[in-house]
């Protein structure tokens, strides 16, 4: 997965934060093959050591245990550093409808300490997941940098004061930054446990348990399902671009096509049913539409193919072949 384009990071110093969650230890293991030197910052409240656990021992490595949200973390962490891949935060629309408050002290507050830490410390470029769910009421397709609707949930609120925070650091401090707009992002390591783990690992851990998964309404509603090795390139490009246009932007991360849920579920029952072929007759269940849900998430990925030279490598179905290998070999 790792093109030798990347191969100009070796050496260089780059800040992940949110190191060891599910897309920051994916993260964090693409950069370390390139022989960069990567600090991980986490808290460990989502993230899990067991993800950063093989890079311990790497001599590029560095673990610092510490939250965003308080400052002299955030400046400790950013000292030295060439680059930042902000990537901690709380997820979760139903996260965020149940506590509001805990999610704008991280996705806000903990946003605006990294944004000055940065800026302190002479980063040179801010990288930081943005968010679909910042296109809100929107409906229409496909969803269009330059076209947001009226956001639906806490968590939408919160990613995109950080896209108006990014804004604001380029123009009044001279901070270059790049949003990426992740679209249901799926793949290794992502948790299947939990009150608000994502559809395709919960689903997987199920269908393995010969449970009947719950898709929340009739299984109409679609969304850009991504995979991990998409974002992790998306990432790195933004890193590397020496397009002057492509800084203090957004891009839609995602592949630019869409699946429903049940088209989802008879994904992930023909690749899990390759190891166990009495997962083909699991039932599906249905249960009520989730409070701020959209009906239809499709992304243009335009943008980045023109001023990021973003190529995505894995479709829904290459991706969810990947995923249920990995999940089949990790979770028994």
């Amino acid at each position: 997965m790792i093109l030798d384009q990347f191969k100009k990071l070796k050496n260089k110093n780059v800040l992940v934060t949110g190191g060891a969650g599910f897309i920051g230890s994916n993260l964090v293991e693409a950069l370390l093959e390139i022989d960069a030197n990567v600090t991980c910052l986490d808290n460990f409240a989502t993230g899990h050591k067991h993800n950063i656990e093989p890079f311990l021992a790497n001599k590029n490595f560095k673990l610092i245990e510490g939250d965003i949200r308080d400052l002299d973390t955030c400046n400790l962490a950013c000292e030295g550093q060439d680059f930042v891949l902000h990537q901690a935060a709380l997820g979760s629309v139903p996260r965020s409808i149940s506590d509001p408050i805990t999610s704008n002290d991280v996705n806000v507050g903990g946003f605006l300490n990294m944004l000055v830490t940065a800026r302190d410390a002479g980063v040179k470029r801010f990288i930081y997941a943005a968010s679909s769910s910042t296109y809100g009421d929107s409906e229409a397709l496909p969803k269009v940098e330059d076209k947001i609707g009226k956001p639906l949930s806490p968590y939408a609120i919160t990613k995109y004061v950080n896209e108006l925070y990014a804004t604001i650091f380029h123009t009044t401090y001279a901070l270059d930054s790049i949003g990426l707009r992740y679209f249901n992002v799926f793949g290794r390591r992502q948790d299947p446990n939990g009150a608000y783990a994502a559809v395709i690992p919960l689903f997987v851990k199920q269908f393995m348990k010969h449970q009947s998964p719950v898709i929340n309404g009739d299984g109409s509603y679609s969304r850009d399902f991504t995979y991990i090795d998409n974002v992790v390139q998306m990432n790195l490009l933004a890193i590397i671009t020496e397009n002057k246009d492509a800084l203090n932007q957004v891009y839609n991360t995602a592949v630019g096509d869409r699946t429903t849920l049940v088209q989802l579920t008879d994904l992930l029952k023909k690749h899990l049913s390759t190891f166990d072929p009495s997962i083909s007759k699991v039932e599906i269940s249905h249960g009520p539409n989730r409070k701020g849900d959209i009906p239809h998430s499709l992304a243009s990925v335009e943008k980045a193919r023109k001023l990021l030279n973003y190529k995505p490598t894995h479709g829904i179905d290459a991706g969810i072949e990947e995923a249920v290998e990995w999940y089949w070999n990790n979770l028994k």
